[in-house]
């Protein structure tokens, strides 16, 4: 029975793999400090949201959106509410979760002490999934941060953000953006 119970163990411990950093999961949202979400990110509070969509889809959208014709596309990009310019610069950000495998690592193990052979699985060591984000943070030329807690423009930068976001999650064809507005 213990010879039983120790094999069972020592498949489900070796068929494990073990997180080493798990990419946030972000339903709708989330307001953070930029350094804190990832190291290379303002340290303004930025408007974070998951990325489904490939790479450089964003960067198109708004430069479709605001018909900037690839110039400061992701940089001061300006926008207005009732009137009062607003900028906001944008970040596509990947967050990798990584995994350490236990099956590949004792294969080669096994196969190093009974065959005295060189490790075939090394790549199998460890499994990388990219999880993608767009981080966004917005100024004016009154305040240096539309986002933080005590900003008195809060409120009305999120919600046209968080509209913002909507629109480029629900549109495929860009150039339709440019006829809504």
């Amino acid at each position: 029975m213990k010879r039983t119970l120790l094999a069972i163990f020592v498949l489900f411990f070796l068929n494990s793999c073990i997180p080493i950093r798990i990419a946030p999961n972000i339903k709708d949202y989330k307001l953070t400090k930029g350094k804190r979400f990832k190291r290379g990110l303002p340290k303004k509070t930025v408007f974070v949201f998951e990325d489904p969509k490939d790479a450089n889809e964003f960067y198109s959208y708004i430069n479709t959106k605001f018909q900037l014709k690839d110039y400061y596309v992701d940089v001061e990009v300006p926008f207005y509410i009732d009137d009062r310019a607003f900028y906001f610069s944008f970040y596509e950000v990947e967050i990798p979760t990584k995994t350490i495998n236990l099956i590949p690592m004792a294969f080669d193990v096994m196969l190093n002490q009974t065959a005295d052979m060189d490790p075939i699985l090394e790549d199998a060591y460890s499994s990388r999934t990219g999880n993608w984000y767009i981080a966004m943070e917005v100024f004016s030329d009154t305040e240096k941060d539309c986002l933080s807690e005590n900003s008195i423009s809060r409120e009305i930068v999120l919600a046209y953000l968080r509209e913002l976001k909507n629109e480029y999650l629900a549109t495929d064809n860009y150039n339709e953006i440019v006829f809504k507005n």
